[in-house]
């Protein structure tokens, strides 16, 4: 009898940074599947905070103790990434109000690109559905250590501090 092949999916994102909001998805995804591909996108189009090598850097920390995730970098469209990692589930870390719309037209585009391939949607749980990258970017100038551990794992905190500075104070009267 020939060895079952491991249930494979794949979570294309670009993480800039990863926040806790994408480690809850990324959690909850590696107990559904033998392998969970966190797939760091390059869009030659964004300045990203951080670079492709940090980021996958910040995810391998952020995610060390789940021991089915790999990390890889890829360029191009997130359908043809899963299949290149031979899987055929793309997981999307969905905000219920602000990204379904968008969420739902790119998930009917890659069923005409790539019918083999199911979009399984997650919604980090309650208090961190919201958080994203852009919320990340524009607070971090303003928020301080504690403030932005509530949205992001610790060694996050520090890499985005070292990126933004300390958190900007009004001068008190």
């Amino acid at each position: 009898m020939a060895a079952a092949k491991d249930f494979v999916a794949v979570y294309p994102g670009t993480f800039d940074p990863i926040t806790l909001g994408h480690l809850n998805v990324m959690e909850r995804a590696s107990r559904l599947f033998d392998r969970l591909v966190i797939g760091v996108g390059v869009n030659m189009e964004k300045s990203p905070l951080f670079d492709a090598a940090e980021r996958i850097q910040l995810i391998r920390g952020a995610t060390a103790h789940l021991p089915n995730v790999e990390i890889h970098e890829f360029y191009g469209l997130a359908v043809e990434f899963v299949r290149q990692c031979g899987a055929r589930v793309m997981v999307r870390g969905v905000r219920p109000i602000t990204d379904i719309h968008a969420e739902l037209t790119m998930m009917m585009a890659n069923r005409r690109l790539a019918p083999d391939v199911e979009t399984l949607f997650m919604i980090a749980d309650g208090e961190l559905a919201h958080v994203s990258s852009s919320l990340i970017k524009e607070i971090a100038p303003l928020a301080g250590d504690e403030e932005l551990g509530r949205f992001l794992p610790p060694t996050v905190v520090a890499a985005v501090r070292e990126k933004v500075g300390a958190p900007k104070t009004e001068p008190r009267p």
